[in-house]
């Protein structure tokens, strides 16, 4: 299993204080953390350089948070996003659960809560790869098994 130390983290959020605030405090915590402040970026980002953890804000200028999320599990269906809002917007957290993030918090959402969060979204994609590379050694067994007995 990866030690936590390896987790990469992309905060997604138009407010430039409250990510660069983010930032500070993860790199406090030994987490290799980057911050953008859009959906293009961060799409941008995110096919350029991997990440494990997207914290992503629901309501933003351009391309808005579920459409970012969208856009993010076509890119790496494994990565684990995090929801951000602070309109209470419900409707907004439930149709990004129904799309695949990881889970949801309301603004301003206690530091320690999200980083147990992104830890708890890190440990969920590290036993799906190793679930998925340990089916991959498993099928190729059975193909070199295969193949010696024909």
């Amino acid at each position: 299993m990866r030690k936590l130390e390896s987790l990469k983290v992309l905060f997604v959020d138009d407010e430039i204080d409250f990510l660069e605030t983010l930032i500070k405090r993860m790199k406090k915590r030994g987490v290799d953390v980057a911050g953008v402040g859009s959906g293009e970026e961060a799409l941008d980002y995110l096919n350029r350089q991997p990440a494990d953890v997207v914290v992503l804000d629901v309501r933003m200028p351009g391309i808005g948070g579920i459409n970012t999320l969208r856009e993010i599990k076509k890119i790496d269906p494994l990565m684990e996003v995090i929801m951000l809002t602070g309109h209470a917007s419900i409707e907004a957290a439930i149709e990004g659960m129904e799309l695949g993030a990881f889970d949801y918090l309301m603004k301003p959402a206690d530091f320690d809560e999200l980083f147990y969060k992104i830890q708890d979204a890190f440990k969920k994609r590290t036993i799906q790869k190793q679930k998925i590379e340990k089916l991959g050694v498993l099928k190729l067994a059975d193909q070199k098994k295969g193949a010696k007995s024909t």
